[in-house]
């Protein structure tokens, strides 16, 4: 799976102008499911979401962690991310989970951090949705989890 977080103090997702997910200070992460992940793929990436050090404790230095600060966590399914774009000038989608697959897991993940995190947010799987944030830094990662 792969994700791209970031640090925001503010992140909404709206669809058919509907406003489905909200956090303040927190974690914004757009997710992405490949053929060969897995659940295993899913409860790893998760707890490096929740556990990864981005936000300054006292000494103004990345230590502390989404927990550490009890932040929010707005998570968005975002199959584009699996893009293969090494060559030419259109994306190859040959590495992303087929939507059933994609669906599934995304639909896991959500499940598994409800039971996880009290302050979590999700987008909505196959929807056309609109994402604004307010990237705080800006703090920006690429988290991958490889065959878990």
């Amino acid at each position: 799976m792969i994700t791209i977080i970031q640090r925001v103090t503010t992140a909404k997702v709206t669809v058919n102008n509907q406003d489905i997910g909200k956090i303040d200070t927190g974690i914004m992460a757009l997710v992405a499911v490949e053929k060969e992940d897995t659940q295993k793929d899913a409860d790893r990436l998760l707890e490096r979401i929740l556990n990864y050090r981005i936000f300054a404790d006292d000494n103004d230095r990345m230590n502390l962690s989404l927990r550490d600060i009890n932040g929010g966590l707005l998570l968005i399914p975002q199959f584009t991310l699996a893009a293969d774009t090494q060559k030419g000038n259109r994306p190859s989608f040959t590495s992303a989970a087929p939507p059933e697959k994609g669906q599934q897991l995304f639909g896991y993940l959500r499940d598994l951090a409800i039971k996880t995190y009290p302050r979590v947010q999700f987008g909505q799987f196959g929807a056309d949705m609109q994402v604004s944030l307010v990237n705080n830094g800006p703090v920006t990662f690429t988290l991958r989890t490889y065959g878990c």
